[in-house]
């Protein structure tokens, strides 16, 4: 009697060719679990970690042990046939006894391992590939959901995906071409940037007698790849290419042992990410860790590639992030397609760990993803990093992580990659279900201390007073950070004596030989902190509650209350004493155990007026500033009213938008953490000022989930709000970020009470400005009708307002394009002309493209094809000079309407081809299938013409 276990679709089971109920989803998981390592034991361990994840119920073992009753009951054989399948308990583990090739998933393994081995015999190359593929019955794992399966999910995806492309190459080895266009068309959307992908689809053409559309993917292709990753094709697709040009005969007749058209891709980057923070100064010892990191690193296996860095639970100051980034920077050259670090805060004193996709969205900028292209969802952002990372060798450094959770979004999804994790809790999730080779970091040897203070205080130092140096040692208990501030202590006072200085330590009662090593950290930084002078003291313990993970000159300058040049003298000082570090971006910041101190020393020391001044200061910095920005970002937008700077408070001058642009960079974490601590302390208009002027650069650079949680938070804040000006604001802006990530329900809910809220106050210009953002909610479900109703309701008022042009314009253009919608074309135009009037008497360019993008639909629609042709081309001109995406990609796709009609049917194809691949990059499926659409109507009428 046959057993059949399916994994590559629904997770099912057979037994005598009739379908066994496999109970609950759980269930399910550990059969897939099971089945994953056919003939293999699990430790239970495992099994309950592949369930539930790495903090499983209290029961989960006596669960575990319920669920493989009932499977062992499920799969059991009648009494008269020999048993083919068995569930054993073995070794504090469970294995399933079964032929391999009973599981789909590793018989899809043997027939494509098969293949690979068939060298010369493509027509059975072929039928084993098809056969392995046929075997597919959609998204594998369906029916189980835990993080364990997630990931198994996406790397048998990824194994589908290369078998595909395995058959493609031996089908056009075999000579076919213009059968497999179609497929290949559809890869190359889904995989804009997949070298190997590109180089078939070429080909393809090319053998489909197509080769202008050849030719021009190619290009079209190298132009994508140098803008978003700066590089250029690999030498085998540009000889491809070279081979097409000069109409190389062989192409359209390969031999029949012809080499796959895929080739690894190269790594002659032009630009590459080069994140790592300077390494440590005076690294000394740790010779058996970085041996045992070399040694994985030359016995990286292609299921280990990831490593983990972890101390002792609970300890810091180990030195693990001195560790991996000394290692990391010996190695660098091993990586030539970059360097990726990120510290995700896992243990932070006063702030939540990073959000992984807060990590993902970091590594797109680095990897030069334009703001544009990024997904909103943040699955799909994971998803995207995974692909720009495929088969590139890259080093990861996910520093101070607090579990596997948070780690696993951040994993490439090939082996090309070498991935550095430290935490202070031993990451068992990715040693068991990634392969991770493990690192325990304990405290220093006392060899390997007197070498660090060596380094730091000078040999001869040293070795003059070695008593007191065995002295220093003891008392730090071989804790690397302690050591590192008591050298520079010791070396700012160089005229005293070390036996000085350990007396002084001494006397202090620091209990440094306690079972944590740590814990004496606060009493070593008790003794520096009383050399600091009151100055620095002050400044010492306000940057100990500063908003964010690191702190600029400007912003210190505010939060202390001196002078830029003071505020750099003091933190220069602090810096001597290993208080402070600054990175490579001249920001300032500390190591969290110090930052603890510091916040506390700040509640002890500093009175509770002058720690809520020295906030609001900062506090203000941040919206003062952001708000010169959103100025410059959205210059013809509604004007945001703030409150003059509270005393103590500058600004940074802004010169411009690339200058704005770069400011928001690089303090949007701080900027995020600013408005919390506005929260903490109760001071509520900046909590939804910063909301509102952080919204301009959320929206170009694509931070939508961000700009989302402002809203949120600034919700509360309305709470607390006494005028109705600014309930309306935050209900208006948060029902409009709900509506931009789809979440179509609480974005209704939000903006009805905007509206009710408006027509309370009496205000015009509110409730015109909420009829505005609700016919935007309406446009995104195509509801023409409501939407126009919106915008004719907000017209009505503006017109009766002086100095709302913008606004006005707006609203012309959007009922306009509502009734052009509706096919009332003369109507339509009316609206629009009249808003590319005010758009142009006023400079608004964003507003002049986007009014002609409507006219020139109107236009088509009412059979004049050369004026709307005009009209999409200069808005698409306007579009990308303001870097643009949305508005560009609307107007390509409009483009090709006209150009088709106007007989130039290869144009279309190129403007509806890149709206296709640019509505795939920004995660809008549904528009790019009716795009792909009229790619097949305009292929199906050029055969019918020929």
């Amino acid at each position: 009697m046959a057993v059949g276990i399916g994994l590559l679709g629904e997770v099912t089971a057979q037994v005598g060719g009739r379908a066994v109920d496999l109970g609950p989803a759980k269930q399910r998981c550990v059969l897939a679990a099971l089945a994953v390592d056919v003939n293999q034991v699990v430790p239970a361990e495992r099994l309950v970690e592949r369930v539930w994840g790495v903090d499983p119920p209290r029961r989960a073992q006596a669960t575990l042990s319920s669920y493989i009753s009932r499977l062992r009951q499920a799969l059991a054989h009648s009494p008269s046939t020999t048993t083919s399948s068995t569930l054993i308990h073995r070794s504090g583990g469970y294995a399933l006894l079964v032929e391999r090739t009973a599981v789909d998933l590793h018989r899809f393994h043997h027939l494509r391992t098969r293949a690979t081995a068939s060298t010369g015999d493509d027509p059975g190359v072929e039928q084993l590939l098809t056969t392995a593929l046929g075997l597919w019955r959609g998204e594998a794992l369906t029916g189980v959901d835990s993080a364990w399966a997630t990931a198994e999910r996406d790397r048998m995806h990824q194994e589908r995906f290369g078998a595909e492309l395995d058959l493609i190459d031996c089908r056009l080895r075999r000579g076919q071409g213009e059968q497999l266009v179609a497929e290949l068309s559809r890869l190359a959307v889904e995989h804009p940037l997949d070298e190997r992908v590109a180089g078939q689809y070429v080909l393809a053409l090319y053998r489909g007698r197509r080769a202008a559309d050849a030719l021009e993917h190619y290009q079209r292709f190298r132009t994508r790849l140098v803008s978003e990753l700066g590089t250029d094709p690999g030498t085998q697709l540009r000889d491809l290419h070279q081979r097409i040009l000069n109409s190389d005969p062989s192409l359209l007749t390969p031999p029949t042992h012809q080499p796959p058209t895929h080739t690894p891709p190269t790594a002659d980057k032009a630009v590459t990410p080069r994140q790592l923070p300077a390494p440590p100064t005076s690294f000394v010892g740790r010779h058996d860790e970085l041996t045992r990191l070399d040694t994985a690193l030359e016995g990286a296996t292609r299921t280990a590639r990831t490593m983990v860095i972890s101390a002792i639970a609970g300890s810091g100051g180990m030195g693990k992030t001195w560790l991996a980034l000394h290692w990391a920077h010996r190695y660098a050259d091993r990586f030539p397609d970059g360097q990726l670090f990120v510290d995700l805060r896992g243990f932070s004193p006063d702030r939540e760990p990073m959000n992984p996709a807060v990590a993902v969205r970091g590594f797109l900028d680095a990897l030069g993803v334009e703001p544009g292209r990024v997904p909103v969802a943040p699955h799909a952002q994971a998803a995207l990093f995974r692909s720009l990372i495929a088969d590139k060798r890259m080093l990861l450094v996910l520093d101070n992580a607090v579990d596997t959770a948070q780690v696993v979004p951040l994993l490439p999804g090939t082996d090309s990659c070498l991935v550095l994790v430290t935490s202070r809790n031993q990451l068992s999730g990715l040693i068991s279900a990634h392969g991770a080779a493990h690192l325990m970091l304990d405290v220093l040897p006392d060899a390997e201390a007197r070498a660090l203070l060596s380094a730091r205080l000078g040999r001869a130092r040293v070795a003059a007073e070695q008593r007191a140096v065995d002295e220093l040692i003891g008392l730090c208990g071989g804790l690397p950070l302690a050591l590192s501030v008591i050298a520079a202590r010791a070396s700012m006072r160089s005229d005293v004596p070390l036996s000085a200085l350990a007396a002084e330590l001494r006397d202090l009662g620091l209990q440094a030989l306690d079972e944590d090593p740590a814990a004496g950290i606060s009493t070593v930084l008790s003794w520096s902190h009383r050399a600091l002078t009151r100055p620095q003291a002050t400044a010492f313990a306000l940057l100990g509650i500063a908003p964010g993970a690191d702190t600029g000159l400007h912003a210190a300058a505010d939060l202390i209350g001196l002078s830029t040049a003071a505020t750099r003298a003091v933190l220069r000082e602090l810096e001597q004493a290993s208080l402070v570090a600054r990175d490579v971006r001249g920001r300032y910041r500390m190591h969290d155990l110090v930052r603890r101190y510091a916040a506390d020393a700040a509640r002890r020391d500093l009175p509770e007026a002058d720690r809520d001044a020295a906030l609001r200061r900062v506090v203000d910095h941040y919206v003062q500033t952001a708000h010169t920005g959103h100025r410059l970002l959205d210059p013809h937008g509604t004007p945001v009213q703030v409150d003059p700077p509270v005393p103590g408070c500058h600004p940074v001058p802004l010169a411009g938008d690339p200058a704005a642009m770069e400011w928001f960079q690089a303090e949007h974490a701080c900027l995020l953490a600013a408005q919390h601590a506005a929260a903490a302390i109760g001071w509520w208009p900046p909590v939804w000022r910063l909301a509102l002027v952080l919204t301009s650069f959320h929206v170009r650079r694509g931070h939508l989930n961000d700009n989302l949680r402002l809203w949120q938070e600034a919700l509360t804040a309305a709470d607390h709000a006494a005028d109705h000006a600014t309930r309306v604001l935050v209900h208006r802006n948060l029902g409009w970020a709900y509506a931009k990530l789809t979440r179509h329900d609480e974005a209704m809910e939000h903006l009805d009470r905007a509206i009710a809220l408006a027509e309370e106050s009496g205000d015009s210009f509110l409730l015109a400005h909420t009829h505005i953002a609700l016919a935007w909610a309406w446009e995104l479900d195509d509801e023409w009708q409501r939407a126009l109703e919106q915008t004719l309701k907000a017209l009505d008022v503006l017109r009766t307002m002086d100095g709302g042009y913008s606004r006005e314009a707006v609203a012309l253009n959007m009922a306009g394009w509502y009734t052009a919608k509706l096919e009332a074309y003369d109507r339509a135009r009316e609206y629009c002309e009249q808003a590319l009037a005010l758009h142009r008497r006023h400079g608004d360019r964003n507003g002049i493209a986007a009014t002609l993008d409507s006219l020139a639909y109107i236009e088509h629609r009412t059979g004049r094809p050369a004026e709307a042709l005009a009209m999409y081309q200069e808005a698409l001109g306007i579009f990308r000079d303001l870097e643009h995406t949305y508005g560009a990609v609307e107007s390509l796709e409009g483009m090709g309407y006209p150009l088709s009609v106007l007989g130039r049917p290869e144009e279309a194809r190129a403007a509806w081809q890149e709206a296709v691949d640019m509505y795939r990059a920004q995660q809008r499926p549904h528009l790019a299938a009716r795009v792909e659409a009229q790619l097949v109507e305009l292929e199906r009428r050029l055969q019918e013409t020929t």
